[in-house]
Protein backbone atom coordinates (compact mmCIF):
# COMPACT_ATOMS: atom_id res chain seq x y z
CA UNK A 1 0.00 0.00 0.00
CA UNK A 2 1.88 3.93 -1.11
CA UNK A 3 1.27 5.95 1.81
CA UNK A 4 -1.44 8.63 1.61
CA UNK A 5 -4.08 6.18 -0.17
CA UNK A 6 -6.53 3.37 1.57
CA UNK A 7 -8.07 1.01 -0.02
CA UNK A 8 -11.23 3.42 -0.50
CA UNK A 9 -8.69 6.38 -2.09
CA UNK A 10 -6.62 8.97 -0.36
CA UNK A 11 -7.09 10.05 3.21
CA UNK A 12 -5.70 13.22 3.74
CA UNK A 13 -5.13 14.46 0.10
CA UNK A 14 -7.07 17.12 -2.07
CA UNK A 15 -8.63 15.41 -5.62
CA UNK A 16 -6.07 17.31 -7.71
CA UNK A 17 -3.03 15.95 -5.04
CA UNK A 18 -4.33 12.31 -5.70
CA UNK A 19 -4.22 12.59 -9.29
CA UNK A 20 -1.22 13.96 -9.73
CA UNK A 21 0.19 10.99 -6.97
CA UNK A 22 -1.61 8.31 -9.10
CA UNK A 23 -0.40 9.66 -12.51
CA UNK A 24 3.13 9.82 -10.87
CA UNK A 25 2.52 5.80 -9.85
CA UNK A 26 1.70 5.18 -13.37
CA UNK A 27 4.41 6.57 -15.36
CA UNK A 28 6.99 4.97 -13.11
CA UNK A 29 4.88 1.41 -14.24
CA UNK A 30 6.04 2.30 -17.29
CA UNK A 31 9.17 2.37 -17.24
CA UNK A 32 11.25 -0.14 -19.85
CA UNK A 33 12.80 -2.07 -17.39
CA UNK A 34 9.62 -1.89 -15.21
CA UNK A 35 7.78 -3.57 -17.34
CA UNK A 36 10.54 -5.79 -18.65
CA UNK A 37 10.39 -7.42 -14.88
CA UNK A 38 6.43 -7.52 -15.27
CA UNK A 39 6.21 -9.14 -19.01
CA UNK A 40 9.46 -11.82 -17.62
CA UNK A 41 6.95 -12.84 -14.90
CA UNK A 42 4.05 -13.20 -16.60
CA UNK A 43 4.40 -14.88 -19.82
CA UNK A 44 8.37 -16.72 -18.80
CA UNK A 45 8.52 -18.43 -22.11
CA UNK A 46 8.98 -15.59 -24.47
CA UNK A 47 11.10 -13.79 -22.21
CA UNK A 48 13.08 -16.81 -22.69
CA UNK A 49 13.28 -16.63 -25.91
CA UNK A 50 14.27 -12.69 -25.95
CA UNK A 51 16.89 -13.74 -23.38
CA UNK A 52 18.29 -16.34 -25.70
CA UNK A 53 19.66 -13.98 -28.37
CA UNK A 54 21.53 -12.00 -26.21
CA UNK A 55 22.80 -14.95 -24.20
CA UNK A 56 24.07 -16.54 -26.83
CA UNK A 57 25.52 -13.23 -28.32
CA UNK A 58 27.65 -13.47 -25.37
CA UNK A 59 28.44 -16.99 -25.24
CA UNK A 60 29.74 -16.59 -28.66
CA UNK A 61 31.67 -13.18 -28.05
CA UNK A 62 33.50 -15.31 -24.97
CA UNK A 63 34.29 -17.88 -26.96
CA UNK A 64 35.50 -16.19 -30.04
CA UNK A 65 37.94 -14.35 -27.09
CA UNK A 66 38.92 -17.48 -25.88
CA UNK A 67 39.66 -19.21 -29.15
CA UNK A 68 42.12 -16.00 -29.81
CA UNK A 69 43.70 -15.93 -26.65
CA UNK A 70 44.80 -19.84 -27.01
CA UNK A 71 45.77 -18.94 -30.54
CA UNK A 72 47.94 -16.22 -29.77
CA UNK A 73 49.01 -17.39 -26.90
CA UNK A 74 50.82 -20.19 -28.43
CA UNK A 75 51.93 -23.88 -26.97
CA UNK A 76 53.04 -24.38 -23.48
CA UNK A 77 56.17 -26.23 -22.15
CA UNK A 78 55.05 -28.59 -19.39
CA UNK A 79 59.08 -30.41 -19.63
CA UNK A 80 60.64 -31.32 -16.44
CA UNK A 81 63.89 -32.23 -18.10
CA UNK A 82 67.28 -31.43 -16.04
CA UNK A 83 70.03 -29.41 -17.63
CA UNK A 84 72.89 -29.36 -15.62
CA UNK A 85 76.45 -28.95 -17.38
CA UNK A 86 74.96 -27.39 -20.23
CA UNK A 87 75.47 -23.43 -20.77
CA UNK A 88 72.92 -21.57 -22.04
CA UNK A 89 73.27 -17.65 -23.32
CA UNK A 90 70.39 -15.48 -23.62
CA UNK A 91 70.09 -12.18 -25.39
CA UNK A 92 67.84 -9.14 -23.89
CA UNK A 93 67.94 -11.35 -20.06
CA UNK A 94 67.40 -8.65 -18.14
CA UNK A 95 63.54 -8.49 -18.65
CA UNK A 96 60.44 -9.82 -20.11
CA UNK A 97 60.39 -13.60 -21.61
CA UNK A 98 64.47 -13.49 -21.39
CA UNK A 99 64.03 -13.03 -17.55
CA UNK A 100 61.60 -15.95 -16.84
CA UNK A 101 63.49 -17.99 -19.03
CA UNK A 102 66.60 -17.29 -17.62
CA UNK A 103 64.85 -18.39 -14.36
CA UNK A 104 63.88 -21.68 -15.19
CA UNK A 105 66.52 -22.82 -17.23
CA UNK A 106 68.69 -21.78 -13.99
CA UNK A 107 66.23 -23.87 -11.35
CA UNK A 108 67.11 -26.53 -14.47
CA UNK A 109 70.52 -26.54 -13.27
CA UNK A 110 72.16 -24.80 -16.52
CA UNK A 111 74.49 -22.19 -16.57
CA UNK A 112 73.43 -18.81 -17.81
CA UNK A 113 75.19 -16.09 -19.77
CA UNK A 114 72.59 -13.05 -20.12
CA UNK A 115 73.15 -10.00 -22.38
CA UNK A 116 71.68 -6.86 -22.04
CA UNK A 117 72.27 -3.41 -23.05
CA UNK A 118 71.11 -1.27 -19.99
CA UNK A 119 73.86 -2.48 -17.31
CA UNK A 120 72.11 -1.16 -14.42
CA UNK A 121 68.85 -2.83 -15.48
CA UNK A 122 70.93 -6.29 -15.70
CA UNK A 123 72.17 -6.00 -12.53
CA UNK A 124 69.18 -6.06 -11.25
CA UNK A 125 67.79 -8.43 -13.22
CA UNK A 126 70.76 -10.96 -12.32
CA UNK A 127 70.14 -10.17 -8.72
CA UNK A 128 66.52 -11.40 -9.16
CA UNK A 129 67.03 -13.91 -10.98
CA UNK A 130 69.61 -15.75 -9.39
CA UNK A 131 67.46 -15.22 -5.88
CA UNK A 132 64.04 -17.19 -7.58
CA UNK A 133 66.20 -19.36 -9.16
CA UNK A 134 68.28 -20.69 -6.31
CA UNK A 135 71.45 -20.65 -8.76
CA UNK A 136 74.10 -18.54 -8.37
CA UNK A 137 75.63 -19.82 -11.94
CA UNK A 138 74.27 -16.71 -13.93
CA UNK A 139 76.18 -14.35 -15.44
CA UNK A 140 75.60 -11.20 -16.87
CA UNK A 141 77.42 -9.57 -20.04
CA UNK A 142 76.76 -6.59 -21.98
CA UNK A 143 75.32 -6.70 -25.06
CA UNK A 144 73.89 -4.10 -27.71
CA UNK A 145 72.29 -5.91 -30.30
CA UNK A 146 72.09 -2.16 -31.96
CA UNK A 147 75.84 -1.92 -32.42
CA UNK A 148 77.13 -4.78 -34.57
CA UNK A 149 80.57 -4.14 -32.42
CA UNK A 150 79.08 -4.64 -29.65
CA UNK A 151 78.11 -7.91 -30.74
CA UNK A 152 81.58 -8.78 -31.55
CA UNK A 153 83.03 -8.17 -28.72
CA UNK A 154 79.75 -9.95 -26.58
CA UNK A 155 80.84 -13.12 -28.62
CA UNK A 156 84.43 -12.67 -28.56
CA UNK A 157 84.42 -12.57 -24.64
CA UNK A 158 82.15 -16.22 -24.83
CA UNK A 159 84.71 -17.85 -26.98
CA UNK A 160 87.01 -16.80 -24.26
CA UNK A 161 85.97 -17.88 -21.44
CA UNK A 162 83.70 -20.73 -22.15
CA UNK A 163 84.55 -23.88 -23.82
CA UNK A 164 80.85 -25.27 -24.79
CA UNK A 165 77.84 -23.76 -25.58
CA UNK A 166 74.74 -25.49 -25.70
CA UNK A 167 71.78 -23.51 -26.52
CA UNK A 168 71.88 -20.14 -27.70
CA UNK A 169 68.89 -18.10 -27.37
CA UNK A 170 67.70 -14.88 -29.40
CA UNK A 171 65.37 -13.36 -27.39
CA UNK A 172 66.13 -10.14 -27.58
CA UNK A 173 63.82 -6.98 -29.51
CA UNK A 174 62.15 -3.94 -30.21
CA UNK A 175 58.79 -3.81 -31.25
CA UNK A 176 56.70 -1.01 -33.21
CA UNK A 177 59.35 1.88 -32.67
CA UNK A 178 59.28 5.44 -34.62
CA UNK A 179 61.96 5.43 -37.13
CA UNK A 180 65.45 5.32 -35.66
CA UNK A 181 68.90 3.37 -37.07
CA UNK A 182 71.41 1.37 -35.55
CA UNK A 183 74.89 2.42 -35.26
CA UNK A 184 75.50 0.96 -38.63
CA UNK A 185 72.96 2.88 -40.18
CA UNK A 186 70.51 0.21 -40.69
CA UNK A 187 66.20 0.08 -39.96
CA UNK A 188 66.56 -0.20 -36.22
CA UNK A 189 64.29 -3.49 -35.97
CA UNK A 190 65.61 -4.66 -38.19
CA UNK A 191 69.29 -4.21 -37.22
CA UNK A 192 68.49 -5.17 -33.57
CA UNK A 193 65.75 -8.21 -33.85
CA UNK A 194 67.45 -9.94 -36.86
CA UNK A 195 71.20 -8.65 -38.20
CA UNK A 196 72.51 -8.27 -34.70
CA UNK A 197 71.16 -11.76 -33.95
CA UNK A 198 72.41 -12.67 -37.38
CA UNK A 199 76.24 -12.19 -36.81
CA UNK A 200 75.46 -13.66 -33.05
CA UNK A 201 74.74 -16.70 -34.08
CA UNK A 202 77.41 -16.51 -36.80
CA UNK A 203 80.20 -15.74 -34.12
CA UNK A 204 79.44 -18.39 -32.03
CA UNK A 205 78.49 -21.30 -34.43
CA UNK A 206 81.41 -23.03 -34.28
CA UNK A 207 81.55 -23.33 -30.54
CA UNK A 208 77.66 -24.62 -31.02
CA UNK A 209 78.55 -27.36 -32.92
CA UNK A 210 81.47 -28.36 -30.88
CA UNK A 211 79.05 -28.46 -28.34
CA UNK A 212 76.38 -30.85 -29.86
CA UNK A 213 74.14 -31.80 -29.29
CA UNK A 214 72.92 -28.37 -29.48
CA UNK A 215 70.43 -25.92 -30.30
CA UNK A 216 69.58 -22.61 -31.21
CA UNK A 217 66.66 -20.73 -31.09
CA UNK A 218 65.18 -17.65 -32.66
CA UNK A 219 61.87 -16.10 -30.94
CA UNK A 220 60.32 -14.61 -34.22
CA UNK A 221 56.47 -13.65 -33.89
CA UNK A 222 53.02 -14.85 -35.35
CA UNK A 223 53.58 -11.32 -36.68
CA UNK A 224 55.82 -12.36 -39.47
CA UNK A 225 52.30 -13.59 -41.05
CA UNK A 226 50.75 -10.16 -41.22
CA UNK A 227 53.07 -8.01 -43.27
CA UNK A 228 53.49 -8.42 -46.82
CA UNK A 229 55.47 -11.37 -46.87
CA UNK A 230 58.22 -10.63 -48.72
CA UNK A 231 61.94 -9.00 -47.75
CA UNK A 232 62.27 -5.83 -48.91
CA UNK A 233 65.30 -5.72 -50.45
CA UNK A 234 64.72 -2.28 -52.43
CA UNK A 235 64.09 -0.62 -49.46
CA UNK A 236 66.08 -2.54 -46.75
CA UNK A 237 66.23 0.28 -44.27
CA UNK A 238 62.56 1.70 -44.89
CA UNK A 239 63.57 4.69 -45.61
CA UNK A 240 61.41 5.57 -48.48
CA UNK A 241 57.93 4.50 -46.25
CA UNK A 242 58.57 3.47 -43.07
CA UNK A 243 55.72 2.48 -40.88
CA UNK A 244 56.74 0.55 -37.01
CA UNK A 245 54.54 -2.47 -37.38
CA UNK A 246 55.57 -3.31 -41.37
CA UNK A 247 58.92 -2.46 -40.34
CA UNK A 248 58.42 -5.40 -37.02
CA UNK A 249 56.54 -8.13 -39.01
CA UNK A 250 59.74 -7.55 -41.60
CA UNK A 251 62.32 -8.06 -39.20
CA UNK A 252 60.11 -11.44 -37.54
CA UNK A 253 60.11 -12.77 -41.06
CA UNK A 254 63.78 -12.13 -41.36
CA UNK A 255 64.18 -14.30 -38.52
CA UNK A 256 62.27 -17.24 -39.31
CA UNK A 257 64.06 -17.61 -43.31
CA UNK A 258 67.30 -17.65 -41.37
CA UNK A 259 66.14 -20.07 -38.80
CA UNK A 260 64.82 -22.29 -42.17
CA UNK A 261 67.98 -21.65 -44.40
CA UNK A 262 70.40 -22.23 -41.08
CA UNK A 263 68.57 -25.52 -40.22
CA UNK A 264 68.85 -26.90 -43.49
CA UNK A 265 72.80 -25.83 -43.05
CA UNK A 266 73.10 -27.20 -40.22
CA UNK A 267 71.62 -30.95 -41.24
CA UNK A 268 73.32 -33.93 -39.79
CA UNK A 269 75.60 -31.60 -37.58
CA UNK A 270 73.32 -32.56 -34.39
CA UNK A 271 72.64 -28.69 -34.03
CA UNK A 272 68.45 -28.27 -34.16
CA UNK A 273 67.48 -24.94 -35.03
CA UNK A 274 63.75 -22.99 -34.25
CA UNK A 275 61.73 -20.43 -34.41
CA UNK A 276 59.11 -19.67 -32.32
CA UNK A 277 55.84 -17.54 -31.54
CA UNK A 278 56.17 -16.41 -27.66
CA UNK A 279 52.11 -16.21 -27.13
CA UNK A 280 50.61 -12.88 -26.44
CA UNK A 281 52.91 -12.02 -23.09
CA UNK A 282 53.00 -8.46 -21.37
CA UNK A 283 56.34 -7.35 -21.19
CA UNK A 284 58.38 -4.23 -22.00
CA UNK A 285 58.48 -5.11 -26.20
CA UNK A 286 55.10 -3.22 -26.23
CA UNK A 287 56.26 0.51 -24.76
CA UNK A 288 56.11 2.10 -28.22
CA UNK A 289 52.21 0.71 -28.46
CA UNK A 290 49.45 3.38 -28.60
CA UNK A 291 46.85 3.81 -26.02
CA UNK A 292 44.42 2.14 -28.57
CA UNK A 293 46.48 -0.83 -29.47
CA UNK A 294 47.31 -1.70 -25.57
CA UNK A 295 43.40 -1.73 -25.51
CA UNK A 296 42.94 -4.28 -28.43
CA UNK A 297 45.84 -6.72 -27.36
CA UNK A 298 44.45 -7.11 -23.95
CA UNK A 299 41.62 -9.63 -25.08
CA UNK A 300 45.23 -11.94 -26.21
CA UNK A 301 46.72 -11.79 -23.16
CA UNK A 302 44.40 -11.54 -20.56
Amino acid sequence: MFPGLSRNGPRTMSRNRSCLYLRDVQCFCKEPWVVYIFDMLTHPAKQSIKMAVPLAIGAATIAVLYAGKRYFEGGRCHSTKRLDGKTVVITGGNTGIGKETAVDLAKRGAKGIVGCRNMEKGKAALKEIQERSGSTDVFLEKLDLASLDSVRKFADSILKSESRLNILINNAGIMMCPYQKTKDGFEMQFGTNHLGHFLLTMLLLELIKKSAPSRIINVSSIGHTLGSGKIHFDDINFERDYTPYEAYFHSKLANVLFTRELSKRLEGSHVTVNSLHPGAVKTDLERHFSAYLQILVVPARW
